[in-house]
C-alpha cells in the first residue's frame, strides 16, 4: 500500500477561487471571503471553513488568546448543548424567542443550542466560587453559538452558526470592575492592531 511519506504521492491544497459574486453577498467582507476561497455557503447564514479560512481563523483566534492570556483572563470551554432547566433558572427559556434553537433528546428533556452562555458560566462560578476572596476572576470562551436569525445575512457577520469569543468578569466591587474593564479596553485594542 502506498503511504502518505512515499514522494510518489502528494497532496493537492484545496485554495478554490472565484470571480463570480452571488447576489446575496452585500458587504465588501463577504465578497472577499468567498472570492478569496476563504469560506462557502452550505446553507442561509451557515458556512464551511475551507483550509485558507481555517488557516486564517486559527490566526486570529491566537491573537486573541495571547492578548486575553496576558491579561490575567483565563479561557474555558462550555458545551454548546445546555439544558432548559438552566435557562428556567434565570427565566430566559421562553422571552428568549424563535432566535433559540431548541431540540429535546430521547429521554424528552429539553436542550437548546447556545445562542450565548450567560446561564451556563454564571451557574459554573456560582458552585465554584465561595467567597470574595476568591475574586475578582476573568474567564473567556472562544465558541460556536447558534442563532435563528430571521433573515440572516453579511455572510459570517449575521449567521444562524457562529464563532464568538465572550469574556466574562465577576467582581466584588467597583474597583476591581473598573481595573478588569481598561485591561480589556487595551487587550481588545491590541488585538484590532494587531489584526491591521
Amino acid at each position: 500500500p502506498t503511504s502518505f511519506q512515499d514522494p510518489r504521492v502528494s497532496l493537492i491544497p484545496l485554495l478554490p477561487t472565484t470571480r463570480e459574486v452571488p447576489a446575496d453577498a452585500e458587504l465588501a467582507s463577504h465578497i472577499y471571503c468567498l472570492r478569496a476561497g476563504l469560506i462557502r455557503k452550505v446553507a442561509s447564514g451557515i458556512y464551511i471553513f475551507l483550509p485558507l479560512g481555517m488557516r486564517v481563523l486559527q490566526k486570529i483566534e491566537t491573537i486573541i488568546r495571547q492578548e486575553m492570556n496576558a491579561k490575567g483572563a483565563q479561557e474555558v470551554l462550555m458545551p454548546v448543548l445546555q439544558p432548559k432547566e438552566l435557562w428556567e433558572k434565570s427565566g430566559r427559556w421562553t422571552e428568549y424567542g424563535p432566535e433559540m434553537m431548541r431540540l429535546r433528546d430521547r429521554h424528552e428533556r429539553d436542550f437548546c443550542l447556545g445562542p450565548t452562555h450567560e446561564e451556563l458560566i454564571t451557574s459554573t462560578v456560582d458552585a465554584e466560587i465561595f467567597s470574595y476572596k476568591k475574586l475578582p476572576l476573568h474567564l473567556y470562551q472562544i465558541q460556536v453559538k447558534f442563532r435563528d436569525e430571521i433573515r440572516p445575512r453579511f455572510g459570517l457577520l449575521r449567521g444562524r452558526e457562529f464563532i464568538m469569543k465572550d469574556g466574562y468578569c465577576f467582581c466584588s466591587n467597583q474597583k476591581e470592575l473598573e481595573v478588569i474593564y481598561q485591561k480589556m479596553y487595551e487587550a481588545y485594542a491590541r488585538v484590532l492592531e494587531r489584526c491591521g
